[in-house]
């Protein structure tokens, strides 16, 4: 399985006529996305001729450099040992500039480059380079780890051996909830330059530090126990209706990113995602299999269950995936627990059901 990895560079060392080249080609790269003509290098104006249909008018975006005439090369100077060649229009043989990578990502330069992007940041330039590999994802599994997304918490995380849960994003939602509350605390009082700060704000980048952290720490787990990750299908997902409240802190999650992130750092390590219908897992009764009650993060069934809700929908998510792992041949071989025993329906079976007038 072939996979891509986004690695950063930091360009260092910069004399003050190369960064004039460098400023000039990024300059010009922004005009020529609104189809303005200017100088610019063959390769990048046909990059921007292709992509600027799709840009906004009034953003800055990162130069993009086609792979062909991108350059990496290993000389151990005092400055850096990697030099980087970045093609500038009246420059010929392109710009040649140090950069630093971080220890862990070195590695990464032996695989296949693809494109780079060139990106400004407070006066300092970033190389964001794209590298493609080839991964073997394993075939045998110990456990699975059920991936429930919420409201409550963004992940609950239940090993279906062992039945025990983690809960994710305390801190997400305080981070959302604080920026929320001083948006709306400065739209009231009309604060001059609100939109402006509001766009230069931390939040984004608070934000996602945290859900890698979150699906490193799944990631991890996964590792640790030799089991594939299962998530529901988030299609659809934002299109419920149960309130303005509701509807806002819905909005506000970013599951799709999330699901993004657990998914590559996972195969980056060979393990298998799967992602799957989850119609009905946080309705149904993990331990007998009946539809339950559901209500403020507890969820009652007839059987006698009292549970978390957000776990039991992780432990049916778990325990659907069971009806999946051999249509991509894979091999899980659980210990005997309660919750392995007793089986949820498919999504066809629930349609099944439903036509049969049992599911409503």
């Amino acid at each position: 399985m072939q996979i891509q990895k986004t690695i950063r560079a930091k360009i260092i060392g910069l004399t003050k006529t190369k960064e004039k080249l460098i400023s000039e080609e990024y300059k010009n790269f922004q005009l020529a996305l609104k189809g303005i003509d200017v100088n610019l290098y063959s390769a990048t104006k046909q990059q921007a001729l292709r992509y600027g249909r799709k840009f906004k008018n009034h953003k800055e975006y990162p130069l993009i450099i086609r792979r062909d005439v991108f350059k990496i090369e290993r000389q151990n100077t005092k400055l850096s040992k990697y030099w980087v060649k970045i093609p500038c229009y009246g420059r010929r043989g392109g710009v040649w500039v140090a950069v630093k990578f971080s220890p862990t990502q070195e590695e990464l330069l032996n695989c296949s480059i693809r494109e780079s992007k060139l990106i400004r940041r407070n006066d300092k330039w970033f190389l964001f380079i794209t590298i493609q590999k080839e991964v073997e994802i394993k075939k045998s599994y110990s456990s699975i780890l059920g991936t429930d997304f919420g409201m409550k918490w963004v992940a609950t995380v239940c090993d279906i051996s062992n039945l025990k849960p983690m809960f994710y994003g305390k801190e997400l939602r305080r981070i959302r909830g604080h920026y929320f509350y001083l948006r709306r605390k400065l739209a009231k009082k009309k604060i001059r330059g609100f939109y402006k700060w509001i766009n230069n704000n931390k939040e984004k980048r608070v934000v996602n530090d945290l859900l890698h952290k979150i699906s490193r720490d799944i990631v991890n787990k996964a590792k640790e126990t030799n089991s594939l990750i299962a998530f529901g299908e988030l299609k659809g997902i934002r299109k419920q209706n149960k309130g303005r409240r509701f509807n806002r802190r819905l909005n506000s999650f970013p599951y799709h990113k999330l699901a993004q992130y657990i998914r590559y750092k996972a195969n980056e390590q060979g393990i298998l995602v799967l992602e799957i219908p989850e119609s009905y897992t946080s309705q149904l009764c993990w331990k007998c299999g009946n539809r339950g009650i559901r209500k403020n993060g507890l969820f009652k069934c007839e059987c006698g269950l009292k549970d978390n809700s957000d776990r039991n929908g992780a432990i049916n998510i778990a325990k659907r995936a069971l009806e999946y792992i051999s249509k991509v041949g894979v091999d899980v071989t659980l210990p005997e627990t309660e919750a392995v025993n007793i089986k949820i329906p498919t999504s066809n079976a629930v349609s099944d059901l439903r036509s049969l007038g049992i599911y409503s």
